[in-house]
């Protein structure tokens, strides 16, 4: 028994061994060395080829099983808006003086609005073309034929018996790693070698946590990477921006102080690099907050400022409005595009519908995180540009380039009502066009 008992302690000292040297070579020196050797490319590969087999299933279920058409199983709007302005609308149809007509147009809109509001749809998932064989997004298509059945469940159980354990496991080591790396790292006296230090510590991991969830990042025109002494502005929707982005250069983030899982993170990466960090109270002092990061900016050898100016996370569909803070200290700007393919995984995260915890859930039984990253043309303000018109300059670029609407609202609307400056906006654009039609002051009996 004695031996038997040796005998398999022996066994899984050496399943150990192999295991650790497997996550050392395979992992660990091409994540330090900041190379892949194309496993995740190749995961990635064969899952694109079982989503379009998929797709194909599906259209050939649906056209047997004669329903409606793929198109329009996926609802693509229930409205069509005319995309005309008040001004097209109201004023060129204007005969000189009020109209009660107009009554009209703003009761359209508001039950446009109502019916399908373009703003909140932007804090709940993207919608997709087909199935990605995801539980989550299930629209009934794994009912369409027993091979796309099969294959659903096939996937279920690789995704919640395989990848999740590796995953919890992986992200556990990757969390021991941070910590142990960190507090080594923020013993050394500052310097130097602890930025060096600190630089690798902070990729190594980030590239790692990418790792762990199968991530593909496709980053382009690198040579216009953020520099020292700049600030890098991107569209925001996920935590995992700050990830994506931390495993090809370093950055200093600005934001408010988090509890949990984030504020454990949070203290550890403060050990070796200076972060702008707020507590709830200070961020709403924004003097205070432009000061700090003005001071930062000014030390051309501190790494660069990481700001998402929405100030929320939005669904990768549409980059909504610009807080002008960050455009008002001065410096160069980095605009920085972000846009997640969904077929993969919904990297959006709606926190006030979900935890932390069932957002990391959700993402480590997903298929994995695929994204392309794009670094744009530094920008600067002009003269006489305003810190709004340069914010909305700015927003313009890194929406054309990430194939996503422009959208004039803000992201606070998520947790907040319309701001009062908003209405009297539209009615002072109404009181504008009345003014130039000569229905006021001009003596006009209407």
């Amino acid at each position: 028994m004695e031996d038997n008992r040796e005998g398999y302690g022996l066994a899984k000292g050496k399943i150990f061994s192999v295991w650790m040297i497997l996550l050392l070579v395979l992992v660990l020196l091409p994540s330090m060395l900041r190379v892949s050797l194309g496993i995740s490319h190749f995961y990635v590969n064969i899952v694109i080829k079982m989503l379009e087999w998929a797709t194909l299933q599906i259209e050939e279920g649906v056209k047997k099983q004669k329903v409606l058409a793929l198109e329009n199983l996926i609802s693509t709007g229930i409205i069509q808006r005319e995309e005309t302005s008040m001004e097209e609308e109201i004023g060129g149809q204007r005969q000189g003086c009020f109209s009660f007509a107009d009554v009209m147009y703003f009761s359209k809109k508001g039950c446009e609005a109502v019916a399908e509001d373009e703003v909140t749809q932007r804090f709940s998932s993207e919608e997709l073309v087909s199935w990605n064989l995801l539980s989550r997004t299930n629209a009934n298509f794994h009912h369409v034929s027993w091979q796309l059945s099969a294959v659903w469940v096939v996937g279920i159980l690789f995704r919640y018996c395989l990848l999740m354990p590796f995953r919890v496991c992986f992200a556990v080591f990757i969390m021991f790693l941070l910590v142990l790396a960190t507090t080594v790292v923020g013993q050394f006296p500052n310097g130097r070698v602890k930025c060096w230090l600190s630089n690798q510590v902070q990729m190594t991991c980030a590239t790692l946590g990418i790792r762990c969830l199968s991530g593909q990042v496709n980053f382009h025109n690198r040579e216009n990477r953020p520099q020292k002494g700049g600030i890098c502005v991107a569209n925001h929707t996920s935590p995992l921006d700050v990830l994506l982005l931390a495993s090809d250069g370093c950055y200093s983030l600005v934001g408010q102080v988090h509890g949990g899982f984030l504020g454990v993170i949070q203290k550890c990466c403060m050990q070796t690099s200076q972060h702008v960090l707020f507590e709830r109270s200070e961020m709403k002092d924004r003097h205070l907050v432009r000061k700090k990061i003005r001071e930062h900016i000014a030390d051309k050898d501190k790494l660069p400022i990481l700001i998402f100016p929405e100030g929320t996370c939005i669904n990768n569909t549409s980059v909504m409005m610009f807080k002008k803070g960050s455009f008002e200290v001065g410096g160069t700007i980095y605009p920085v595009a972000i846009k997640y393919d969904p077929r993969f995984a919904d990297a959006f995260w709606n926190s006030t519908k979900y935890s932390m915890m069932t957002y990391v859930f959700n993402l480590i039984t997903s298929w994995a995180i695929v994204c392309n990253v794009w670094y744009l043309p530094p920008m600067v303000k002009e003269e006489e540009e305003d810190a709004v018109h340069f914010a909305n300059r700015v927003k313009a670029v890194i929406a054309a380039q990430g194939g996503m609407s422009v959208l004039p609202w803000d992201g606070g609307l998520k947790r907040k009502k319309v701001k009062e400056s908003f209405k009297e906006e539209q009615q002072k654009k109404y009181s504008q066009i009345l003014i130039e039609n000569g229905s006021v002051g001009h003596g006009n009996d209407c």
